[in-house]
């Protein structure tokens, strides 16, 4: 949405504010009517036609042009024809949906965010192009409706053998969707249907998870992300996934795995359709990672986010306009220069005064997908100072590994991944975060910060991250520092020093052990046992340390003082928070691993230990 009228530090008259607002209530309140074509999408003219009371009507342009048009005299006939080729009337005319606040049984009108998706849906339709769709949701405006509507309707009037699968989190809820059909077939016209057999849903084969819809031999498939193998090898061409940031990652089943298996197998074909469809449940997780590779046109569906907004019911009317202008928030100014009504603002005004914090109502009721995916209240880095880290993120040049040799070599299934190669004229840094041996323990990260010069910032070239045996991490953190140029050595100390697996000797020997094999390490000043000043190498973190590494990182993310190229860095600075006895970490069940080996990184450069001077040093072998 637009402003025409910005509200900025200059005095604009509450007369030409109320007269823009005038203005976008009108814009809002443009006519629909899917009966006689007026508002809806695609290419439309105007035609006669055979119904009694319509006698002209807007209808899609391709309707004219089918072969069956000019024979379609009989009211039925060209009713059955628009249906074919007109959603919009054919939800009006076949669909009858229960009322959210009324209750009882009405037509299904498309609402203004199920008409602007269902547009996106049919413009990929008429060109011939398979669907696919991502789809951020607000609440309470029937996402799951249109798309199963959506798929109803292909089955119904195009395909006949076209089986479809709705997954959701639970199985309840997919049950649940499916209810619609039933609800849709048995309310169905009888003269409009296009099938041999009267329209009802009937079991499949015995099975309790499959329907038929009789008289087109489409089966309709339910299942959940708890229960993988009920919902794998079938014959689908259209799928529908719900609440896809809710289905559960376990070791053996993952949301990735769910998908590839189900719709791996969906042909590249027009009218096969997949849409992944959810409410953000914070970052970090399978939907939010889709979310952003599909937002940044990296990925095979189209991103579509439906804001708060863009719902009519969130919206009150108001007498007094001039006391809302006179006491809005910076917030509520930022909503009108977007191109939102009074009448919207004043709703979320009241509705934000039922929650505790403002993070808690933007968490519930997003203006933007970067307030959908954020915390609620405890995060320490700004959702808006993140995203703009996030713009620099990219694939990695190349992935890879290190040979028994401690020779990096380049490796597509490598955990390293590389941003840039080593540059003999720069400086780097290289940051070790500490985690543990097992798969269910944090992970080791190895990340390699080149230091700015001048004007140009920081930045993230390369970054390793797995679970490894400690001495072979030093092993591996110190080949990669010396592939870049000898860099600084920065290494977590804490796990070393204070695990009792193996002894805390041991740990610490490993450790002395690599400040004996690469000579560039990070060194902390601290007092011997007799109280003397001395030094140990690694980088030990307590309550005062960790805020001060917190402290420079908050800086440098809100500041733009280094360049992030890893959205997993980003997803776990959403998810970094600060707990109520003050202290610093991951929230639960989120890692902070990649944060850590930022922070101490820029922490090293502050401390000025190991900047190169004079010629660059010998380079290890080459890629």
């Amino acid at each position: 949405m637009n402003s025409n009228i910005a509200i900025t530090t200059e005095t604009i008259s509450v007369r030409d504010i109320i007269t823009e607002n005038s203005r976008r209530l009108a814009a809002l309140n443009t006519d629909f009517d899917p009966v006689r074509g007026i508002g809806c999408s695609g290419d439309r003219i105007e035609v006669d036609t055979p119904v009694a009371g319509l006698p002209r009507a807007f209808v899609p342009r391709e309707m004219t042009d089918d072969p069956q048009y000019a024979v379609a005299t009989a009211e039925e006939q060209w009713k059955t024809l628009r249906c074919r080729h007109d959603f919009e009337y054919w939800c009006i005319t076949c669909v009858r949906v229960k009322h959210k606040t009324l209750g009882g049984d009405i037509a299904f009108r498309l609402n203004r965010p199920q008409r602007r998706v269902a547009a996106i849906m049919e413009a990929d339709r008429r060109a011939g192009r398979p669907i696919r769709l991502i789809m951020l949701k607000a609440r309470q405006w029937g996402g799951s409706t249109l798309v199963q509507m959506y798929m109803a309707w292909i089955q119904s009037c195009h395909r006949r053998n076209w089986n479809s699968l709705i997954c959701a989190h639970v199985k309840d809820t997919a049950a649940g969707i499916r209810g619609m059909y039933t609800k849709m077939l048995a309310d169905y016209p009888e003269d409009l249907w296009e099938g041999d057999e009267k329209p009802t849903f009937r079991p499949y084969e015995r099975s309790l998870n499959v329907r038929e819809i009789t008289g087109r031999g489409c089966r309709v498939t339910v299942g959940s992300a708890e229960n993988y193998e009920a919902v794998r090898g079938s014959d689908y061409a259209m799928a529908h996934l719900s609440e896809t940031a809710f289905w559960p990652a376990t070791q053996q089943h993952t949301p990735e795995g769910l998908v590839r298996a189900v719709c791996g197998s969906i042909a590249l074909m027009p009218c096969s359709l997949i849409v992944m469809e959810s409410t953000a449940n914070g970052v970090g997780n399978y939907f939010h990672s889709e979310w952003l590779r599909c937002r940044d046109d990296r990925g095979d569906k189209r991103a579509v986010f439906v804001p708060w907004y863009e719902i009519e019911l969130y919206s009150i009317p108001l007498d007094n306009h001039e006391g809302v202008i006179e006491t809005m928030s910076d917030y509520e100014k930022m909503l009108w220069n977007m191109g939102l009504t009074l009448e919207q603002i004043y709703w979320y005004r009241v509705k934000s005064s039922e929650y505790l914090s403002h993070e808690m109502m933007m968490a519930e009721f997003p203006t933007t997908d970067t307030e959908a995916f954020a915390a609620t209240g405890s995060g320490v880095f700004a959702p808006d100072d993140v995203e703009r880290l996030r713009t620099d993120c990219r694939l990695p040049l190349m992935t890879a590994d290190t040979d028994s040799a401690g020779t990096l070599v380049a490796d597509r299934n490598g955990d390293l991944k590389v941003w840039e190669k080593p540059d003999d004229t720069a400086d780097y840094v290289v940051a070790v975060d500490v985690g543990g041996r097992s798969l269910k323990s944090d992970w080791s990260v190895i990340a390699v910060l080149r230091r700015g010069e001048g004007v140009r910032p920081h930045e993230i070239v390369a970054q390793w991250r797995g679970h490894l045996d400690h001495d072979r991490l030093a092993a591996k953190c110190a080949a990669v520092a010396r592939l870049y140029n000898e860099a600084l050595l920065i290494v977590e100390s804490n796990t070393l020093e204070c695990e009792t697996d193996g002894g805390a000797g041991s740990n610490l020997f490993v450790l002395s052990r690599l400040a004996e094999s690469y000579r560039n390490l990070y060194r902390r000043d601290t007092l011997d046992s007799d109280g003397r000043p001395s030094q140990r190498y690694g980088f030990h973190t307590n309550r005062s340390t960790k805020a001060a590494l917190v402290s420079g990182l908050i800086e440098a993310v809100r500041d733009g003082g280094y360049i992030e190229r890893d959205n997993e860095a980003c997803n776990e600075l959403l998810t970094y928070e600060q707990r109520r006895n003050g202290s610093y970490g991951a929230r639960a069940g989120f890692h902070d691993d990649i944060v850590m080996a930022r922070a101490m990184a820029l922490h090293a450069i502050r401390s000025r230990q190991g900047r190169r001077s004079g010629p660059a040093p010998i380079m290890p072998p080459k890629w």
